[in-house]
């Protein structure tokens, strides 16, 4: 399980490392035309598979810079349930955050960044304290809250730019994580069993 973390926060790193290489060629090599290519544009059949790819580009390096230290903290938060649980909530989130975007956005609206998945591990975090009842799951939950709480007002449209709809589909999204992955299970008690097999546990 230590392994699996390990692996789990340093996937957290290298999709944050590509963000910047892709935002850092977009700007210097190709004039932000890789935000259109790969950003996810409302109502347009045609390239679907962006709904994946849009997490990872930003409308410019301010855009980017504050993403980062929130992907990056919630994000190895989410890594810390290990690797498998990782990918999945980044999957379920990207998926809701980006069918929200898709349909209730204004048709023809390009939307791109990380910030459906900031919010969808924020989400995630939150209500998966709730479900495990775990000390450390507990006490992540806290510090989110504490430290990040602010964030669920992002989730109503304020500013023009903004995409509320990925905060808000991509915190359901992390919602959806914490309730459908299935809760983990606590270490086996290898202790002495009259009523196991034989007197004891099998090893």
């Amino acid at each position: 399980m230590k392994q699996s973390r390990i692996t789990a926060i340093l996937t957290v790193a290298g999709m944050l490392a590509t963000m910047w290489v892709f935002e850092i060629l977009d700007s210097v090599l190709f004039m932000e035309s890789l935000d259109r290519r790969f950003g996810l544009r409302a109502w347009t059949l045609d390239d679907l598979w962006t709904v994946l790819t849009a997490p990872f580009m930003h409308g410019n390096l301010p855009h980017l810079i504050g993403n980062s230290l929130p992907f990056l903290v919630l994000g190895s938060l989410v890594a810390f349930s290990g690797l498998s649980r990782f990918l999945l909530t980044t999957l379920i989130v990207t998926l809701v955050s980006g069918v929200g975007v898709w349909l209730f956005s204004t048709p023809g609206t390009l939307t791109v960044g990380a910030s459906g998945l900031v919010f969808g591990y924020f989400g995630y975090t939150v209500l998966r304290g709730i479900i495990e009842r775990k000390t450390v799951d507990i006490v992540i939950m806290i510090c989110v809250i504490i430290f990040y709480g602010t964030m669920i007002w992002g989730v109503l449209p304020q500013y023009p730019g903004v995409s509320w709809q990925a905060h808000l589909f991509g915190f359901i999204g992390g919602l959806v994580s914490a309730y459908a992955l299935p809760k983990r299970e606590n270490p086996r008690d290898d202790r002495w069993n009259p009523g196991a097999q034989g007197g004891y546990y099998a090893p």
